[in-house]
């Protein structure tokens, strides 16, 4: 409770600086009081609930001041990836080409691209006979760099960065950007990885980037943007199994969604994804083939019987019951543990699926029809709201994962893209301990909760799609971990 009672003294104190002059005692106090309950309040409303009974958790408070403004103009799209990297940066790879309209107001019309009637248009294709059509805003770069008190520290990349494609993604040296943004990662020595998962688009813009197919690469750069090595090719449709055809005899991969690096092993993890139904494990700095891997570790994984499945509310009541034997679009993350555990996001099957790294049958070719824990590298699983609609009426539950910071990473954060809500467990368990956030558009709540990343300090960032378009930071204080006995249910309606 010490760290609370700091946030709320500086908040007090930050009301009191502010009061309007003359800075009588008067106005002081007033000023006080009325940012310590506005202080309480945000706690209460932004902080953890649906606490288990004798549960141990870290405590959250929502901060409605974080990130700093941007400049230019600039306004985010949606949230495709989010990742806090080892100096606590907080990096976002938004989608500038899902902004409206009205939205991207101050974009102007592109030079020589006109629509079928000779109407000049913006990049994003909306219509500019006159130019800008409002004072605001601009459509940010892609990807953006945050320290951990919102200063934008750097921003570059995709089409709406001027001149990037031109200078620094360019396809002769192999770079194609993806059509859609999804899943970045910051690796230890400081690699940004990029992925991204639109299908082969039929209707394009002067901001289309990807001309050839789906997006089926993940992408390599510095911090500063500049391009140093693809990983894929450009496939027309998913094939779990393929090995080879993307450039330089790298795998192809069908609508990424994440990746996460083992840095001991050179081994980079690939959540494939939106199209592809298998964790792809390839190595990290040659791009080369090493391994995947579907449900319960089973290898190969079968497209076709998985697409016949439908959705998942509507075969959990059938004959497979709750544990159906493949992935089921989205494979939406891939996070790895300290202790070499790695957690996937079965997001269209609701659920967390959990390996060992460590395994050596774990991305070989292995069959495990009963889903049994120690068979194929698999350890075990977990529902998260299990009966949820998916796709394609909703977006479906496990959308992304992260640990805390304590030693042990005793918690698992577990975002819920449905719910509106982001569950704590314990990771040992993977019970139900509290839960942080609910549906709404109020500071520390969400619209199409998408990424879940945390720093150093156990401060929690989110990302949010659809209309959301939105980033937020949420204050860590008290207990570094969890611990308690939780709920085995994890998900259903819950009381505040």
């Amino acid at each position: 409770m010490k760290r609370l009672g700091l946030v709320l003294a500086l908040m007090v104190a930050a009301a009191g600086a502010s009061a309007a002059t003359p800075k009588t005692t008067e106005t002081k106090t007033a000023a006080a009081a009325a940012a310590n309950s506005i202080a309480a309040k945000l706690a209460k409303q932004t902080g953890v609930y649906h606490a288990a009974r004798g549960a141990k958790t870290p405590g959250f408070l929502a901060d409605p001041t974080w990130p700093q403004p941007l400049p230019h103009n600039w306004i985010l799209g949606q949230i495709g990836g989010l990742y806090v990297d080892s100096h606590d940066h907080v990096w976002v790879y938004n989608r500038p080409r899902t902004l409206t309209n009205d939205e991207a107001g101050l974009e102007g019309a592109t030079t020589g691209v006109l629509d079928a009637n000779g109407v000049q248009l913006s990049g994003l294709g909306f219509a500019r006979p006159n130019g800008p059509i409002a004072d605001c805003c601009k459509a940010a770069p892609s990807v953006l760099e945050f320290d951990s008190a919102g200063k934008l520290l750097r921003a570059w990349g995709g089409p709406a960065d001027p001149g990037f494609m031109q200078a620094k993604c360019r396809e002769d040296q192999g770079c194609i950007w993806p059509n859609s943004e999804h899943g970045i990662y910051v690796d230890a020595h400081d690699n940004v990885w990029l992925a991204g998962n639109s299908a082969p688009v039929t209707s394009r813009t002067a901001w289309t980037t990807n001309l050839h197919g789906g997006d089926g690469f993940v992408l390599k750069f510095d911090m500063d943007g500049n391009f140093k090595m693809r990983i894929g090719g450009t496939p027309t449709g998913p094939n779990s199994n393929d090995t080879s055809s993307g450039v330089n005899g790298t795998p192809s991969m069908y609508l990424p969604a994440d990746m996460a690096i083992d840095e001991k092993a050179h081994r980079l993890y690939v959540a494939d994804g939106y199209g592809n139904r298998r964790i792809l494990v390839v190595d990290s700095e040659t791009g080369k083939y090493v391994g995947h891997f579907g449900a319960y570790g089973a290898n190969p994984v079968d497209d076709k019987a998985a697409a016949d499945a439908g959705r998942w509310a509507t075969d959990y009541t059938g004959a497979a019951g709750a544990k159906p034997g493949f992935f089921r679009n989205p494979v939406h993350c891939v996070k790895i543990a300290n202790d070499g555990k790695v957690y996937v996001c079965d997001r269209g099957n609701d659920r967390i699926q959990v390996f060992d790294r460590n395994d050596p049958n774990l991305g070989k070719p292995c069959a495990n029809p009963a889903g049994a824990p120690g068979k194929c590298g698999f350890l075990g699983e977990q529902q998260v709201s299990g009966h949820t609609e998916t796709m394609p009426l909703l977006p479906g539950t496990a959308v992304s994962v992260n640990f805390s910071r304590d030693k042990a990473q005793s918690c698992i954060y577990v975002g819920d893209n449905t719910n509106q809500t982001i569950y704590i467990l314990d990771r040992k368990s993977m019970k139900e301990l509290g839960r942080l956030g609910s549906g709404g558009r109020a500071v520390g709540q969400f619209h199409w909760l998408h990424q879940v990343s945390l720093d150093s300090h156990g401060n929690l960032y989110t990302g949010e799609v659809d209309t959301g378009k939105r980033i937020q930071k949420f204050t860590h204080y008290g207990a570094a971990g969890c611990g308690g006995a939780g709920m085995a249910v994890v998900g259903g309606a819950a009381e505040r």
